[in-house]
């Protein structure tokens, strides 16, 4: 076995990996294992097995591949089947009109790779990638075991690891009550376990023309997954309509309905919207993860100087504050983790919430219902004779809301609320625009804050690097910014789901409304000139402070720039 390594051996000398001595001084101990020098060496630590895999690709002169960068298509996929693959240990890499590319561990086996030349007929490009590498790739992109489409979605279920159950009884005549051993329901459950361990925020369901698309909402991003079989979509769309409580006769008209699932022990709740397209019904998931969001301030994304001043404000004893930004951009999270801060036992607060999406101890949460007339308005009105310290709004969408929120703040209490405005200032137009005379607006708001989310970088595959000209243009990052900077850019591993960011933080703009600025809202001005005058007092734009956790290594300038689009200063 050792002379089937002296071509390793030769290789990894020249190399200058390991020395004649070392091979001399292994060789009777392999020998005596009567396993090979190479192998040996690496069970020593003398070399790695990267270096082996490096020295055999430089040996036949073939290109090494690796693996775990690249992120494989389904044409790709499809040119290799699933048995050949599987057999032979080989994954496909890239195709092209005359053949395909194809990753080998051992491209001094030309049996195997003839027998694959054979099984494949058509011209076969060979590539090297370790066995680790080629191992792991078969996992993610053929599933673990010989298994159909539909088991390979489902073969991480174990019994018990999901419970699921609805807001509302189900009849028993209604197809709910179905084995759970069903392959139909086991699928669905993993959807959703799969959904939950990958960090999603959102399961997107979407029937196409010719299949049935799944994608995960992770970090604020859409991943396609491996989708079920397009005959499955009517059984999965009437199985998740089932356990939301909706109808599954009616196919006409957009439904909504809630899931409550445990998942590993964890309580989450689900908000499912089911509306009919072309093609059938697409359904689309919340995940609300009832008992995960413990988020401090700091975690929020604030620097020090941008948290001091915030919680002065939240500290408060009247007066509103308000969050802006478009749907998605964490308005709530920011408020939920606000209340968490302030939360004492000296304090009452009452939220307002439609509906209400994570549960706080010693909070008293209220959920409004629309069916039955329970307003944000009506339930504002009742919360005010509950004699609150701080009230939290979800959302103010009119006049009537609007005012009874303001008055509340005018008479000894402080209000936290949400508005969809692309910058802080504009708060101030959009009030008003609703309704809201002008002189309330000014003597009541304390604080506007705008925000956005941009994705952090991965702790475990980040790395320095250095950025280019046109991003630091783009950022207007000076050159004496760059000398203390440290930029970083994920690689992509198995932690982040090779897309180089974990998790998510906020870019903040914060306007302290001070005496100039009332008078400027009192006058009526437009919120051009509130920006003006938020600028003189030092207000940061998102972009800017974007661009001060880009030198901090902390996101990258893509994700600034993409969040920040509409940015005009």
């Amino acid at each position: 076995m050792a002379a089937k390594d002296d071509y390793l051996l030769d290789t990894l000398t020249e190399f200058g990996t390991v020395d004649a001595a070392q091979v001399d001084q292994f060789r009777a101990e392999a020998d005596s294992k009567g396993e090979g020098v190479v192998d040996t060496l690496v069970a020593a630590g003398i070399i790695q097995p990267i270096d082996v895999t490096r020295a055999k690709a430089m040996h036949f002169g073939a290109e090494m591949v690796d693996l775990s960068e690249l992120r494989l298509t389904d044409d790709v996929i499809a040119a290799v089947p699933r048995h050949v693959a599987k057999k032979f240990n080989v994954v496909p890499v890239h195709v092209h009109e005359t053949g395909v590319g194809v990753a080998v561990s051992d491209p001094s086996d030309l049996d195997t790779m003839d027998a694959v030349q054979v099984a494949l007929n058509t011209h076969v490009e060979w590539r090297v990638a370790s066995p680790e590498d080629i191992q792991s790739a078969l996992n993610r992109y053929y599933g673990g075991q010989e298994k159909s489409q539909l088991d390979t979605m489902i073969q991480d279920i174990t019994e018990g690891e999901v419970e699921l159950g609805t807001i509302g009884t189900i009849d028993a005549d209604d197809g709910a009550l179905v084995d759970a051993d069903a392959p139909i329901i086991k699928l669905v459950n993993s959807l959703i376990v799969e959904a939950f361990k990958l960090r999603a925020s959102d399961i997107h369901l979407e029937p196409l023309s010719k299949k049935f698309r799944v994608r995960y909402r992770i970090d604020g991003v859409l991943h396609e997954m491996k989708g079920p079989p397009k005959r499955l979509q009517l059984s999965i769309i009437s199985r998740l309509k089932i356990m939301s409580n909706m109808s599954i006769s009616e196919k006409r008209i957009p439904q909504d309905g809630r899931i409550q699932t445990q998942v590993g022990g964890k309580l989450i709740d689900l908000r499912v919207s089911c509306l009919p397209t072309n093609h059938g019904e697409s359904i689309v998931m919340r995940i609300l993860d009832k008992e995960g969001l413990k988020l401090g301030l700091a975690e929020l994304g604030f620097f020090t100087d941008d948290q001091q001043t915030f919680e002065r404000i939240i500290g408060l004893p009247d007066g509103i504050l308000l969050v802006t930004g478009p749907t998605g951009s964490g308005k709530t999270t920011t408020l939920y983790s606000v209340l968490n801060f302030i939360n004492r036992p000296d304090r009452k607060i009452i939220t307002v919430e439609d509906p209400v999406e994570y549960l706080l101890a010693g909070i008293n949460q209220v959920q409004v219902s629309e069916m039955i007339g329970f307003t944000f308005a009506n339930a504002l009105r009742a919360i005010l004779r509950q004699a609150p310290n701080v009230i939290m709004l979800g959302e103010i969408r009119d006049l009537e809301t609007a005012t009874i929120a303001i008055n509340a703040s005018l008479t000894g209490h402080l209000v936290f609320s949400t508005l969809h405005t692309n910058d802080a200032p504009s708060a101030v137009t959009r009030l008003i625009d609703i309704g809201v005379k002008p002189f309330l607006v000014a003597s009541s708001t304390r604080c506007l804050m705008a925000q956005r989310l941009v994705r952090k970088i991965c702790k475990k595959c980040g790395a320095p690097y250095e950025p280019l000209a046109s991003e630091l243009k783009t950022l207007n990052i000076t050159p004496d910014q760059i000398k203390d900077a440290t930029f970083r850019k994920g690689k992509g591993c198995d932690n982040c789901n090779r897309t180089g960011y974990r998790g998510r933080f906020g870019i903040f703009e914060i306007f302290s409304i001070d005496d100039e600025a009332r008078k400027l809202i009192y006058e009526k001005v437009p919120s051009s000139v509130l920006r003006i005058r938020a600028r003189e007092m030092g207000m940061r734009t998102l972009r800017e402070d974007g661009a001060r956790k880009v030198l901090a290594g902390l996101t990258s300038p893509d994700e600034v720039v993409r969040a920040t689009v509409g940015d005009v200063d």
